[in-house]
Parts: structure tokens; sequence; C-alpha cells
């Protein structure tokens, strides 16, 4: 424990650095490798916490609340998501690196310069939420996090739309604490002691209990992007720098999530059937209502944002289903289904990160982040379109990669609803796992689609037609969670073998038999009987049938080189332009006007020349985000409404200012006595 307060020390430290010499030309290289230095350190002793066991790592440090401190503790729970931080942290840093480097000398000064002493405060506010075990700890160190993350996305304020999302930003931010505040109170009121211990130990009654979900569900919700709090993530995501993105939308999403299981599955006590059938109506609606709003996105940056919506939903679906299965007694499959959102949890972390990676990477190559700008990619950066790909392959859930195992586990719990007495949630179940399943199918034409516009067919424009590839640090940020896609896929059972503590620990058993450890390549969940999963196997024949595929093409057609006319969507021409090809909106025209036009009111509006005009046909699309007209503007005309209210306060006399002071103790005394009763 002491190595993981001096790494997050360490990455204090390296701030300082920055902020105070972020104008010499090498202090970037100072503040990306002492934060990866500090999150390698964290992420293999939490490693080997989880392999070898033990006590959990305490320590009580005297700062803080004079009567509470500071208490700090790391248990199996907390390592499984300290890998998940810093493993990100590792990757995002060499990836940014390279990015500052390239910025740099493509403008002619550091673009960073703002971003370097933020960077590490960033992580070590999320490493600070992770390890501390009393609520003013926690809240002080989540607080810490929402704000270095948005002084990140201010770091563009050049940018006319950062303000915009920076004020939304911290406006759901304070939400979400609050909440989370008034969640810690309702726990603590019984015992008055805010330590996780105290909490653990004395489990609210029933109506208490019930407040503090729905509190959770909006405070750390608001934090991941249930819909609908979701609306500030695709603005302030796409905002901030392409490493911090990743960050925010790969690492501090599941930072919300660790709140949502610490409270849920370990400092509530027992929980009751609704819990999770609330929760798995929330995941459910996000999941289908993220890929939608990720279909219809040109921005390539807003669209990974929307997906993050979506992955979270399927996560927040596995959780609900855990707390049904751990309600109703069977804890083997709830820790089937809590092992799924563990494994999709670091499945997201990886391709997710390896995505906005690869958008940076075309950021930096083409200056654009319109899908319809770019196109052709694949022959100008071929190393980012590789990785790319498989970063594409596995958010889609494709075999053998590590998508498709997290989206299989989840699906075998959820054909285990039979083992439930509740009819209402076996239907429930059906209902979330067929929405499962369409936002799994519709997440792969999304990615299709951002590929196929993105690095195939020709160019769309001047910048994509001389892009070149970016340099070495930012593939090898863009490799190494890349091919930790392929080997969790492959090899899955390891890594959810070092899970098994923490599973322990939250619904006391775990998900697979010997048959999953003998041998050790070969996935076996004692839930499903008979079903089981070898990515191996998987590998080896899907590579054995693309070598006899392409044996047999080339067996069977002629090598003779063959000239035609390309087709052009219509286009009668020696030569097709660019602009003739399917653009992002066309491409995703079908599935708009098959839920869009309902859910969205999205409109197709087409400017069609009259004969003889030789302008080109135009496609505009506008939609409507539904949480924006039931959320969001209600609420900015109610903070209006108040905040003109309350500017009063600052013209009154000082003799009313004393009134509403003596009021306020009034107040206070009257609560503390009906609260000591």
């Amino acid at each position: 424990m002491g190595l993981v307060v001096s790494a997050i020390v360490f990455l204090f430290a390296v701030a300082v650095v920055g902020a105070a010499a972020r104008r010499l030309p090498q202090v970037s290289t100072v503040v990306y490798g002492g934060t990866a230095s500090a999150c390698a350190l964290i992420a293999l002793w939490a490693a080997l916490r989880l392999a070898g066991g033990g006590p959990d790592a305490t320590l009580v440090l005297p700062v803080g609340l004079p009567w509470i401190q500071a208490h700090l503790r790391a248990d199996a729970l907390s390592a499984v998501f300290l890998i998940v931080v810093n493993l990100g942290g590792i990757t995002a840093s060499l990836f940014g690196w390279g990015y500052e480097r390239a910025h740099h000398e493509s403008h002619g000064g550091s673009q960073d310069g703002p971003v370097l002493p933020l960077y590490p405060l960033f992580l070590a506010g999320m490493n600070m939420v992770l390890i501390a075990a009393d609520a003013f700890t926690f809240l002080l160190s989540w607080e810490f996090m929402s704000l270095a993350s948005w002084l990140l996305v201010l770091s563009t304020h050049r940018d006319p739309e950062t303000p915009k999302a920076a004020r939304l930003y911290i406006i759901m931010a304070s939400f979400g604490t609050a909440c989370l505040l008034l969640a810690f109170g309702v726990l603590a009121t019984a015992h008055g002691d805010y330590s996780f211990a105290a909490i653990r130990a004395h489990a609210p009654a029933a109506g208490a209990a019930a407040l503090v979900v729905v509190l959770i569900l909006l405070g750390a919700g608001s934090k991941a992007g249930l819909v609908p709090l979701h609306v500030w993530l695709p603005l302030a995501h796409p905002a901030a720098p392409s490493h911090v993105s990743a960050l925010m939308s790969g690492v501090m999403t599941k930072v919300a999530v660790y709140a949502m299981i610490r409270v849920l599955f370990d400092l509530l006590g027992e929980p009751e059937w609704w819990w999770g059938g609330v929760t798995m109506g929330f995941g459910a609606l996000t999941a289908v209502m993220g890929v939608l709003y990720a279909l219809m996105q040109d921005d390539v940056k807003r669209l990974l944002a929307y997906s993050t919506v979506e992955n979270i939903g399927a996560i927040v679906i596995a959780l609900g289903l855990a707390l049904v299965f751990k309600a109703a007694h069977t804890p083997v499959i709830a820790a089937l289904a809590l092992a799924a959102a563990l494994l999709h949890v670091v499945n997201h972390s990886l391709f997710k990160s390896l995505l906005f990676f690869a958008a940076g990477a075309m950021l930096t190559a083409t200056g654009s982040r319109d899908l319809n700008r770019l196109g052709g990619l694949i022959h100008r950066m071929p190393t980012t379109a590789v990785l790319a790909l498989i970063g594409a392959a596995a958010i889609s859930a494709l075999p053998p990669l590590n998508g498709f195992v997290g989206e299989w586990l989840l699906f075998q719990a959820i054909l285990n609803a039979p083992a439930l007495s509740e009819w209402s949630l076996k239907i429930e179940i059906a209902v979330v796992g067929a929405a499962l399943a369409l936002a799994t199918a519709l997440a792969g034409a999304c990615f299709v689609r951002l590929y196929g516009i993105a690095f195939l067919g020709r160019p769309r424009s001047r910048a994509a037609g001389e892009a070149v590839e970016v340099g070495r640090a930012m593939r090898l940020g863009m490799a190494v969670p890349a091919v930790l896609c392929v080997v969790l896929g492959v090899l899955p059972t390891p890594l959810i073998r070092l899970f098994e503590p923490a599973l322990r620990l939250l619904v006391e058993a775990g998900p697979f038999d010997g048959r999953a450890y003998q041998p050790w390549f070969w996935l076996a969940p004692t839930s499903a009987i008979g079903n089981s999963y070898n990515g191996l196997i998987m590998l080896v024949v899907i590579a054995l049938l693309s070598v006899v595929l392409v044996l047999g093409i080339h067996r069977k057609a002629s090598d003779r080189v063959r000239w035609s006319i390309p087709w052009g969507c219509g286009f009668d021409g020696p030569d097709p332009a660019a602009v003739t090809q399917y653009t992002a909106s066309s491409f995703g025209q079908p599935i708009r006007r098959a839920f869009g036009s309902t859910v969205f009111r999205a409109r197709d509006h087409v400017d069609m020349p009259v004969p003889g005009d030789t302008r080109p046909a135009r496609l505009s699309v506008t939609w409507t985000d539904p949480a924006w007209v039931v959320v969001v503007e209600p609420l900015s005309r109610a903070v209006g409404w108040l905040a003109e209210k309350a500017n009063r306060l600052q013209f009154l006399t000082i003799r009313r200012y004393l009134t509403l002071m003596f009021l306020a103790l009034v107040v206070l005394l009257v609560m503390v006595a009906v609260t000591q009763r």
C-alpha cells in the first residue's frame, strides 16, 4: 500500500515539474515518462496483489477532517480497477508523448502546455478514488478527478465548442458529486462514522437503502454516461486532446462503475431484487440509445464518445444481473454476471483507448475529425489502419477478439434467467437480452461505417490524400492495446482467474468450476453446462479458413490484370470524382430512417438542383436528442431562474444578512435535533 501512495505522491511531483518547466523543450518527456513509470508501478503492485492474495492493504493518514482522518485501503476490487486505470495511463502517456511531439513540429510550438501539469493530476485523482476507504476521502478524490478532467477539457479553449462542453461538464459533475454526497450522508446517518468499515457494519434500513440506490445511479451514472444523464459526455470527451479523451472515455467512466460496485455490492449489504431490475433497465436503455446516437455522428471522436455510452450500458446490464442473482441466493450465476461486467470493463478500456488513439492519429495526419473529409487512409497510414481495424472488430464483438468474450459471457448469464423465481424478472431479462443483442448488431454496423468511410475508398479531401503515417511513439501507443485485445480474446481465462478474489469478495463465489482451469485456455462457466469457449481453437479455425479462402480464390480466379471503370453511385464517366462516394450520412441513412425518425425525430433534407444546374446535390440531417428536451433544457431554465433570484442576495443590507445567518443556524440545529432522535 505504501508503494501505491508513494506513486500517487510522485504523480503530484511530476505535475509540479510540468507546471514549473512547461516551456522547456524536454519537459513533455519528463512528464509523460514519469507518469507512465508511476502507473506501471501501481499496475504491477495491483496485479501481484490479486495473484498472491493475502490481507487487504490499509493505511490511515493524519490528514483530512480532524475526527475522520484519511482511510486508505486496497482490496481485491480496488486492485482490479487499479490495473484498468494505470494500464490506460501507460498507453495514454506513450501516445500522448508522440502526440505532443507531432503537434509541436506541425504547429511550431507545444500544444500540450496546459495539459502537462494536469495530466498526472488526473491520473492521481482516479487512483485516489480507488483506494479511498472513507466517504470524505472518496468525495474529495472524486471532486479532484472531476476538476482535473474539466481543466483538461478547457485546455482546448480556442475551439469554439469547448466552453459550452466545459460548462455542461462542470454542471453535471457538480450534480453527480451532490448525489454521491447525499448517498454517503444517508449511509452514515445511523452511526455518524464515515469510514467504509463502519458503513459496511451498519446496513441501512430498507427505505434508506432504496434512496441510496437511486442516488448512486444518478451520481455515478452521470459520470459514467447513463442515459439520460449522458448529455455532457459526447461534448466534453471529444473536446479534450486525444490521449486525454482516451482516458476520459476508456478509464474515467470505469471509475464511475467502480463507485457503483463499491456501494451496491459492498456497502449496502444484501441487495433487494428490484435493485437489479432498475439497474438493468437503465443499462438496456443506455446501450440501445448510445449506439443509435453513435450511428448518426459524422465527427469521429463524438461517435466514439457515444459508443462509450453504449458499452457502459452493457456493463450496467451485467451489474444488474449480478444484483438480481445475488438477491435470489444464486451466487455462482451472480459471480458469472459480475465476471462479465469486470471483463467488459477491462476490454472496453483497451479497445476504446485504441480507437481514440486512432482518431488522434487521423486528426494529426489530416487535421480533421469529420468522416466526410477522410477516406483512403489505409494507403496513406497502413499501420494505423491495421490497428484501428483490430479496435473496430473488438468493439463490434467479433471473435476471436476480447469484445466477443465479454459479450459471450454476459449472454451466458442472461440465459440463466430461468433460475429465478420472479416471473417479472424473467420477462425483463428476456427483453434486456433482446435489447443487448440489438445494440451489439448496431455496434457492428456503426464501426463498419466508421472504418469504411475513414480508411477505405478514395480520399474525400486534399488533406486525406496527402496524409502520412504518424510517428513511432503514437503507433506503439496504439499497438499495445491492440495486442492486448487479441491476447485477451484468445486467452481470457487467466484474466478471469485474476479477478476471482474480487468476485469472492462481492458475491462469495467464483463463476467457474474446475473445467475452466483444466486446461487453462478453456473457458467453461459452471452456470451454463454444455457451453464453453476456446479462443485459441477459434483463432486457429478462423486462420485456416482464411488461408483456404485465399488459396481458393487464387486457384479459381484468373491472374490476368483487368481494368474497368469503378462504380461511382451512378456517375457515368471515366474518372468518378471522390464526392460521388457514399458519405457517412448516406451510409447510415437506412438505420437512421428505421430508428432515428421516431426516437430522435431525425429528418433528411435533400437539396436537389434543377436540371441544368451544375451544383451538386446536398444531403443534410437534423435530429434532436430527447435527453436535451426532457432533462437539460428544463434544468437549464430552472437553474437560470434560481440564479436570477439568488442574485438579489448580494444587494442585501447587513441587517438582512445577519437575519439569514440566524435562520440558517436555527434550521441546522433543528436538523441535528431530528437526526439525533
